[in-house]
């Protein structure tokens, strides 16, 4: 049962080639963007505390402390602004624009002094290969406030997928998150069993970091803007471990297990196209997950409602209350 599942005309074209230079600039803007939010909340466990949230009006951080305060930053991709608003009833704008990436830093840098919250931040972009530094970036100039407005509402229809998925399990699981340093939406499921020791090395991000994300069996399910290796946006889904034979499950007809990526991949626009989009989505979803715990031998009886999506039977009776 999808609920309030998105309606297919949610699903905008995204074609590579056309959006990528505004995904490139976005990515960094919204790096900037997590990081203030990294450098003043606490740490959380797998770097819960650090995501960007799917709102109504694009990507936003939900609170940040600050010292008595409190304080969110939204992009906003129907205004094409980054709005700062903080508990005192001070706020503050960055438009999004055409512009460098140093110039966005060196505005909201200065926005944020301006509300009595300058935040110091590493300025080494976070998951990126020979990243250049956010206050030193005169390459990423690109945005289009179209192409990001159509990535949001990808975003939209894939959160709202997700969280029905989400709500199958409950075991320990993930918010529905978009990470800022992969740029993906993502949800994790985890068996409740340590992992072995992650090996690391993912470009600009410390291991130790990586290792304690992976410290626990995961089957994860996202949604990537994707790169030069696939060519196109993709949902996919993992398991760390990989059980055996995992790489070899049928999780749907146009999914294919990626060994680049050590990942089933679904396209986008297969999704797009679907007749009904959103239970290709959440069939995928189940498949790939169903492979991970079986094959893994997750205690599944314990993990997942028995009614699946339905919840606990008393949920019916509460909602008509």
């Amino acid at each position: 049962m999808l609920g309030d599942a998105a309606p297919s005309g949610a699903w905008p074209a995204l074609p590579f080639d056309e959006c990528r230079p505004t995904f490139e600039t976005l990515h960094l803007w919204t790096q900037i963007v997590g990081k203030v939010r990294l450098g003043r909340t606490p740490w959380i466990n797998h770097s819960w505390h650090v995501p960007l949230y799917v709102t109504p009006r694009g990507l936003g951080t939900s609170s940040i402390p600050a010292r008595g305060r409190v304080f969110d930053m939204e992009l906003d991709f129907n205004r094409s602004r980054l709005d700062v608003t903080v508990s005192d009833g001070t706020s503050a704008v960055v438009e999004l624009r055409q512009r460098a990436v140093a110039d966005f830093y060196a505005e909201l840098m200065d926005r944020l002094a301006g509300l009595g919250l300058a935040t110091d931040i590493n300025t080494t972009p976070s998951e990126i290969e020979n990243g250049i530094a956010f206050d030193e970036d005169r390459a990423h100039t690109a945005y289009d406030a179209d192409v990001a407005r159509r990535f949001w509402q990808a975003l939209i229809a894939s959160f709202t997928v997700f969280q029905a998925f989400r709500a199958r399990f409950r075991g320990k699981a993930s918010p529905v998150h978009f990470y800022w340093g992969s740029f993906d939406l993502a949800v994790s499921r985890f068996s409740g069993r340590p992992a072995p020791e992650h090996p690391g090395g993912i470009p600009a991000l410390p291991d130790w970091i990586a290792r304690e994300a992976y410290d626990h069996e995961v089957s994860s399910l996202g949604f990537w803007t994707g790169d030069a290796r696939t060519g196109e946006p993709i949902f996919y889904s993992y398991a760390y471990p990989p059980p055996g034979g995992f790489a070899a499950a049928d999780v749907g007809a146009d999914a294919r297990f990626d060994e680049s990526l050590g990942e089933f991949v679904l396209p986008y626009d297969a999704v797009r196209r679907a007749r009904d989009p959103e239970r290709v989505l959440l069939d995928f979803a189940q498949r790939s997950y169903e492979a991970a715990a079986e094959l893994g031998r997750w205690e599944r009886d314990l993990l997942e409602w028995p009614g699946g999506a339905e919840g606990p039977p008393e949920r019916r009776a509460f909602e008509r209350r």
